[in-house]
Order: structure tokens, then sequence, then C-alpha cells
């Protein structure tokens, strides 16, 4: 794997910039190589692009610190709040064990605390598999074409169309099963992927029960918009959804939301 790689990953799963995707992978690491044997550190550096290594040299004996205290170092250097900055160390940690490969990722596991293993299960879940694995796609619409039409049905922009379409997609992955959201994969534009897979690595794998007015706050809170915004948004993706993946796959991913959901999803 090479830096640009690694990077690429944080910045899909952890919904960030590069800039932020660069700052906060140094961190991650140099906090992990604080809380592991020395001889583990450096195992984990030697499969690591070149300008990583460095992040992961021990600068004194390890300290066995807790994954909350790990979270908020994290917090603590970034500037942000403790969600945000698990969300960030979960980004390192999948873009970690695409680069190392799961057998010494399992050696990394073993030395810390198990309050680290769901933030690693999470982690390994939401990374994207390696190129050559991805699954072909087979959808209706281009990355353009659902952009275009998220963007005209929601009166608004691509920018703000792409915005809306992960957001969306982030909390659908949340509340599908992982049996569905599979099945969507292959039907989405490679650009979307990892927002689906985001949000179903942080359903551990289970469909997550939300109700509507949770779903909306979310996506409002993810889009960075009004809840009536959000309202509209989430009508537009729904629409393009249903185009790109079509009639079965869309009634068969809605079967999955409880009635009160059909609301939010009618059009007009």
């Amino acid at each position: 794997m090479d830096y640009q790689e690694f990077i690429t990953i944080v910045e899909q799963v952890a919904d960030i910039s590069g800039e932020e995707a660069e700052s906060v992978a140094c961190l991650t690491l140099r906090l992990l190589a604080r809380r592991v044997t020395p001889g583990e550190a450096r195992d984990l550096g030697e499969r690591l692009p070149e300008p990583l290594r460095p992040c992961l040299e021990p600068d004194g004996p390890p300290e066995r610190f807790h994954v909350d205290e790990f979270v908020r170092r994290v917090a603590e250097h970034t500037g942000v709040d403790a969600g945000t900055a698990a969300e960030q160390a979960r980004g390192v940690l999948a873009a970690l064990w695409r680069a190392v490969g799961p057998d010494e990722f399992e050696d990394l596991r073993s030395e810390l605390h198990k309050d680290f293993y769901p933030l690693m299960d999470t982690a390994t879940a939401a990374a994207p598999p390696p190129a050559e694995d991805e699954p072909p796609f087979a959808g209706n619409l281009s990355c353009d074409e659902f952009l275009d039409r998220v963007a005209e049905l929601a009166a608004t922009d691509r920018d703000h169309a792409h915005r809306a379409t992960e957001a969306v997609l982030d909390m659908l992955g949340l509340r599908l099963s992982a049996g569905r959201a599979a099945d969507l994969v292959p039907l989405l534009p490679l650009r979307f992927r990892p927002a689906l897979r985001r949000g179903g690595a942080r359903s551990r794998g289970g469909a997550v029960p939300l109700s509507p007015d949770v779903f909306l706050h979310d996506v409002a809170g993810r889009a960075g918009v009004t809840r009536g915004d959000a309202t509209r948004d989430v009508r537009a993706v729904f629409a393009v959804l249903r185009e790109a993946i079509g009639e079965k796959e869309y009634h068969d991913t809605i079967a999955q939301l409880p009635g009160e959901y059909r609301p939010l999803l009618r059009q007009g």
C-alpha cells in the first residue's frame, strides 16, 4: 500500500478532508506506538508506507491506557469532540488493517485492552476492500447521473447533493441489515460505497432501530442543513436510489424500514 492509498482510506472511513486525514493518521499511530510494545510498533511500522513509519517509532516505555483515554488524546490533539475523534481513529485503524494485513492486526489487538475491540471491529468492517476485490458496478446510474438527479429533485447544487447523498446513505447503512447493505453495494457508484459501509460499520453488522425523527436529525447534522431541508434531501436521495438500484432491490430495502418511514419517503 502506498501513502496516498492509506490517506484515502482514512478520508473515506472517517469522512474527513485529505489534510485532516494526514494529520490524524500520524497522531493516531503515535498514540498506538505508546500503547504497545516496541517490538509490535516496529512490526507495524515495517508494513506501512515510508512517510508513516516514523509515526510508529516508540518514544518511551509502553503506557497502559484504555480506549477512552486513547480517544480523549485524539480529541485533545485535533480539537474535536470524543465522538468525532473516535470516527477519525476508526478511519486510521481501517487503513492500518488494510496496510498490515489481518494477522499483524490481530497481533496488535492482542496487546490492547478488550475495550479497544469494538473500535477495531468497526474499523475492519468499514475498510473498503482492495480495488481488485471491489464488486463491479451493476447499477443503473453513474455517479454524475445520480448527483444530477438528486440536485434536480432537491432543487440544489451538486456539492450539496453530494453531501446529502452521503449523509442519507451513511444513515441507511446504519439502519439496514448487513446482508441488505451488501446487496446494495454493487448497485452504487464507487464514490458512494464508503458512506454505506460507514453506517454499516457503526451498526456492527446489525440493523439499528432508528425512528424517522432520529434518521432525519442525523442526516441534518451530517449534511449541515435544517430539518426541513433534510426532509427534502432524504426524499430526493431515496427517489434517485430507486432509479439507481431498480424496483425489486428498492422494495427489498424499504421493507426493512418501519411503516412510519413511508410519509418521509413519499414524493410531492
